[in-house]
């Protein structure tokens, strides 16, 4: 029997010039699927969602999270780059067990998804045994939200993961709400061989591919590989040259801007212009909740007040396509998720218009960008399933998975011998 579902009377941002915007519109979804939206929509077998005051629009898209962090959200704030390395990755990171990769990946897609982020690629790097990778797997299979899986090879590792890979790959064969990604080493990590030894895998596997690069002169010399790909997503890239922009631009890559860690950790000015500019359209990710917002609206906003301050550009519906259709794309999924378009998957969002923090709102873009936060998420609904309601997460024990969360944290913490008062400075 067909499941109906018609969300009625809302602001539709559809984020498709074809569909354009709706002031007053009606959204029809069949079997998890959006098949129709109109200013108006008769569907009288359908079950009802009032979305009046409310803004419908795409969920949104983060295209580079480490979620195994979220124990330890807020203990990076002040941290240096160097400083996040040594704490996370050579403190904290040899004393988690699987259960707490489980706990934080768990805890941290239910936080995304509670402020509106229906899609998210983790990018997971603990690098353990083949236990801490599965629990991570069933942690995002157990979050009602479509999961990117983004397994690397881990901090500081030459080491092969060709088998790693492999393996998982065996489970995640691509349907359902979890699909897989490989996580590169740059070549300055690894070298240029193991650099194209995965890339060979990946392709012959079909996975897309992202790496965090900093340096100039590594895309150069990925070029020069022939090792430029469409499927690759690159991460910060604060440094490279408007040239080497422009070769990711030729290659059709994809660019992932984190403007709250880039700018806090030392990493420079987000390249978000400057990617504009040679024809890159950039996306927006968190990165890591241990030293940033864990919502995809602060760092929307970050993003366009950094880049508005340094040349005045940039306008709001800017941000939500970062944040959307172009995440979407750069994931490989803008077929079936990233706009309100008839064929696409419901994976939407509605918005409080009502909220004292937005009303009026008279620019649904610019309220969105400028003053949206996650208290505005009041139904979210992945390929149909309304996961979030009235402004709760449907279905989920949150006291239970709060005292899991904690219970990890203070046993890592304990078994490297840190305090978790606020007081944890990193020192080599």
């Amino acid at each position: 029997m067909t499941k109906k579902t018609l969300l009625t009377g809302g602001t539709v941002v559809s984020m498709d010039p074809a569909v354009g915007d709706l002031a007053r519109g009606d959204v029809l979804i069949e079997d998890g699927v959006i098949v129709e939206v109109a200013e108006r929509v008769d569907a009288s077998d359908a079950e009802v969602i009032d979305a009046t005051d409310r803004i419908v629009m795409p969920g949104f898209v983060d295209n580079h999270r480490h979620s195994w962090q979220t124990a330890f959200r807020g203990a990076g704030a002040d941290w240096t780059f160097p400083e996040w390395a040594l704490a996370m990755h050579r403190t904290v990171k040899p004393h988690y067990r699987p259960e707490d990769v489980y706990a934080g990946t768990l805890l941290g897609r239910l936080e995304a998804l509670h402020s509106g982020v229906t899609t998210m690629l983790d990018w997971y790097h603990v690098a353990q045994t083949h236990d801490h990778e599965d629990a991570a797997v069933a942690a995002l299979r157990d979050a009602p939200g479509r999961s990117i899986f983004c397994l690397g090879a881990g901090w500081g590792t030459a080491d092969s993961v060709d088998a790693d890979i492999r393996r998982v790959r065996s489970d995640l064969t691509g349907d359902g709400l979890v699909t897989m990604a490989f996580g590169l080493r740059g070549p300055d990590d690894t070298g240029m061989d193991t650099v194209a030894r995965e890339l060979k895998l990946a392709d012959e596997l079909g996975l897309r591919t992202s790496l965090h690069i900093e340096a100039a002169g590594t895309v150069t010399d990925l070029h020069a590989h022939g090792l430029l790909r469409g499927t690759t997503t690159f991460v910060h890239a604060n440094g490279i040259s408007d040239e080497e922009l422009r070769m990711l631009a030729d290659a059709g890559a994809s660019l992932s801007v984190s403007p709250d860690v880039e700018l806090k950790m030392g990493f420079g000015s987000p390249v978000t212009g400057r990617a504009l500019a040679a024809g890159v359209r950039p996306t927006l990710s968190v990165d890591d909740v241990p030293s940033a917002g864990g919502d995809m609206f602060s760092t929307m906003r970050t993003a366009f007040a950094v880049q508005r301050g340094l040349d005045g550009g940039l306008r709001s519906r800017d941000l939500l396509e970062f944040t959307t259709i172009d995440a979407a794309r750069s994931c490989g999924l803008d077929a079936r998720t990233g706009s309100v378009t008839p064929g696409k998957d419901a994976d939407l969002i509605l918005l409080r218009t009502d909220d004292l923090t937005v009303f009026p709102v008279t620019d649904p873009a610019g309220s969105i960008v400028s003053a949206g936060h996650p208290g505005l998420v009041d139904t979210v609904l992945v390929a149909g399933q309304v996961v979030k309601r009235d402004g709760e997460l449907v279905g989920v024990d949150l006291p239970a998975l709060r005292a899991r969360l904690l219970a990890s944290r203070d046993r890592i913490a304990a078994a490297a011998g840190i305090p978790v008062d606020g007081t944890w400075r990193p020192v080599a």
